[in-house]
């Protein structure tokens, strides 16, 4: 069924393609995601909401919008057979949702224990898996929004059905176009992490040449934004989990699988880290080279943002002839560069030069037979669910928390008899999230953005008076509302407020009447999810660092590991496991840079250690680039020797005594790290300039960077943390 779909809408677009302007707004709408999902949750609305308008039944016509503004947030990136089956849940929980609410709403106490416990079992269900997160969190809002309709519906009927209708009607529009394009969302799913990498690769090319003051807020900057490109590739290795479930052959499958290993492989390179790059830019006869380094990277951050344009468009990928001269030259001026400071940057532009030939030779590469596997997770159902069933585990303490914020929320608006005092618990339901500095920043940015909303939507709506002029005004703050969702979210919560604001106009012309209870109604939920994770499990990051530091050297061990069984064995065709260590050792990165992040908006009496956690950040994500290099070179196998593998087997074994229990002072520990830099320094000495002894170098740099990571260690506190 889908090849043939795939067969008329290579004929439809043909025809399309034909006219002079479809070619323009084809590829500007595929080009940008966010502008495509925020246009098909708008038509889907537009759809829904303009006939009832016209017939005078705003109450209908603005439920059916909500029921698909729902769709649309919690709507996940599934092959679609597995969206068939998302949104068959979404449909029937959304029913179960609001018909609760409608037949507790009489009884509040009932109501607001249901609310609670229901918080509860939906989000341990969400964490079974993507898809039924997506499919909990839509039901906890579906229900909240039918709180807020019970007043004015006409039978308690209406909403189950009218929300789980617009549901229905947004899933099946998002899913014909799906289905008339099937691999659209693996393919943005790339480009995310392509683009993210090019955003990676300039920050780098700040470093060519750089001085050691610049060197360390860049360094900063890349660990930054490490974070997004990890994240970018779990999205991505998700996804084609998902397909791969779904897919009997696999085939068509493969060109994504190999597009996935060449950003990694991209992504390792792009992470290395060879020498002291400020050192380097020190000597004024490696200032050419350097710059010339500067303006490969950023070339390769075109080349790779081109690519990923390529994917969302369709249009055939052409690697840019000025990338080929660039590294031609840089080879070339290597090669005549005859001073010993040099040498070491043979092996970042071996690294450029092997990133440059993947891109321009990957039509060929896509022609082989390799099928690589992806890691998945092996658990059921049953045991994922029971692994969450303990007060440790983050997602639980969340769903206790979440609960308990909405029954005071509901508590407090029965109590008081607030004015659509439900907003309270919407607004904790959005700013409440797992951690204290992520509720923090989520705070602001709703506050900041509902007042920014109030203001403008209240000046525009005097403009627009007319029930056309409100309705015009709704569709636009909804295509806004979902184009600013994922690039910021304050932004987004303006729109939003202005979209409720104009729904309240069309049902009983108060929008603007109820924009000063939901201020109020903002600043209580607000207050309520800041305070509940204040006081309950607040995991300061000072508490957890011993144990994120410790998980680190851990994760580093396990990726040396495989990279020196890498080097001993020689690379295999499928290299699953080394590719599931070096993510691992990506992931606990990442979270030392969070933790650090995070302590920057607690409260100061909790920012202890910070001297120390920003140190520990940065050396650790010294050590991961050094080790990425080291990874990155191991096919070069005719530069290995004994001397090199038992080297680095001795390194190896330093950071496997890292253990968490073992993080203390200990004078034949650091003897033993002063002993192997040493001899790590000698056989540098006595090697011929090449690879060896550029893989020495690295060799020293992981060593001298694990001793570094271990002195800071034993100044934290003993005790391991939580790891959130």
């Amino acid at each position: 069924m889908i090849k043939e779909n795939q067969q008329t809408t290579g004929k439809l677009m043909r025809f399309l393609g034909q006219q002079a302007w479809f070619e323009p707004v084809r590829r500007k709408f595929w080009a940008n995601p966010d502008l495509l999902m925020a246009s098909k949750a708008t038509l889907a609305i537009a759809l829904l909401a303009i006939p009832f308008v016209w017939a005078g039944q705003s109450f209908m016509a603005v439920t059916l919008a909500l029921g698909a503004l729902a769709g649309a947030l919690s709507e996940t990136d599934d092959h679609p057979k597995g969206r068939i089956k998302s949104l068959a849940l979404k449909v029937i929980s959304f029913g179960i949702s609001s018909l609760a609410v409608e037949l507790l709403r009489p009884y509040p106490i009932l109501l607001g224990v249901g609310l609670a416990i229901s918080t509860i079992v939906f989000l341990l269900i969400g964490g079974l898996s993507e898809r039924y997160r997506g499919v909990t969190f839509g039901a906890l809002l579906v229900g909240i929004y039918a709180m807020l309709g019970t007043e004015i519906s006409p039978a308690w009927y209406w909403q189950p059905i009218l929300l789980s209708g617009g549901a229905l009607f947004y899933g099946l529009l998002s899913l014909a176009l799906l289905f008339l394009h099937p691999y659209r969302l693996l393919e943005e799913q790339l480009a995310r992490g392509f683009i993210a990498l090019s955003d990676y690769l300039n920050v780098k090319a700040s470093l060519f040449p750089s001085d050691e003051k610049l060197q360390e807020k860049i360094r900063n900057q890349l660990a930054i934004q490490n974070v997004q490109l990890v994240g970018a590739l779990d999205r991505i290795k998700e996804v084609l989990n998902s397909y791969g479930d779904s897919l009997k052959d696999d085939t068509p499958l493969k060109p994504y699988l190999r597009y996935f290993m060449l950003l990694q492989s991209l992504h390792e390179r792009a992470a290395s880290s060879h020498e002291r790059y400020d050192l380097l830019s020190s000597d004024p006869a490696n200032l050419e080279l350097l710059e010339g380094i500067g303006q490969t990277l950023q070339q390769l951050a075109m080349a790779t943002k081109q690519f990923a344009n390529s994917l969302l468009t369709g249009v055939p990928y052409r690697h840019p002839v000025s990338l080929g001269w660039t590294v031609n030259v840089l080879n070339d001026q290597l090669a005549k560069s005859k001073t010993d400071e040099s040498q070491p940057l043979a092996l970042l532009v071996t690294n450029l030069t092997r990133s440059h030939r993947s891109l321009l030779n990957l039509r060929e590469d896509l022609q082989r037979n390799l099928a690589p596997r992806l890691e998945k997770d092996e658990r059921n159902l049953i045991q994922r669910l029971k692994d969450q069933l303990n007060w440790n585990h983050p997602r639980f303490r969340h769903a206790i928390r979440l609960s308990l914020c909405f029954l005071i929320g509901f508590t407090i608006s029965e109590s008081f008899e607030v004015v659509k005092g439900e907003w309270i618990i919407l607004t904790s339901l959005f700013v409440c999230q797992p951690s204290y500095s992520e509720t923090r920043r989520r705070l602001f940015q709703r506050i900041l953005g509902t007042l920014s909303g109030v203001v403008g939507g209240v000046l525009i709506v005097q403009i627009l008076p007319t029930v056309p002029g409100q309705l015009l005004l709704l569709l636009a703050a909804a295509f806004a509302f979902f184009l600013w969702l994922r690039k910021k979210y304050a932004v987004s919560v303006i729109f939003i407020t202005i979209f409720v604001l104009s729904a309240f106009n069309l049902i009983a012309n108060k929008g603007v009447a109820l924009m000063l209870p939901r201020v109020i109604d903002t600043l209580i939920g607000s207050a309520l999810a800041i305070l509940t994770v204040r006081l309950m499990w607040p995991d300061w990051q000072h508490k957890r660092l011993p144990g994120l530091l410790a998980k680190a050297l851990t994760k580093n061990t396990a990726y040396f590991q495989a990279i020196v069984t890498e080097y001993a064995q020689g690379s295999t065709a499928d290299d699953l496991q080394y590719r599931i260590a070096r993510r691992e050792a990506h992931r606990a990165d990442n979270a030392l840079v969070l933790a650090w992040q995070d302590m920057q908006v607690e409260p100061r009496q909790h920012q202890q250690f910070r001297k120390q956690a920003f140190a520990l950040t940065y050396l650790n994500h010294a050590l991961l680039s050094y080790l990425s290099a080291l990874g990155a070179h191991r096919q070069q196998q005719v530069s290995t020797n004994q001397a090199l593998l038992d080297l680095a087997k001795e390194t190896l074994q330093t950071l496997q005594k890292a253990e968490p229990s073992q993080l203390t002072p200990n004078t034949e520990e650091h003897k033993h790290v002063v002993n192997l830099l040493q001899a790590i320094r000698k056989r540098i000495l006595s090697s011929e300039q090449g690879v060896t002894r550029q893989q020495f170098t690295l060799l020293y740099n992981i060593a001298d960077v694990t001793a570094q990571m271990l002195e800071l260690a034993n100044l934290l506190p003993q005790k391991t943390g939580n790891e959130v």
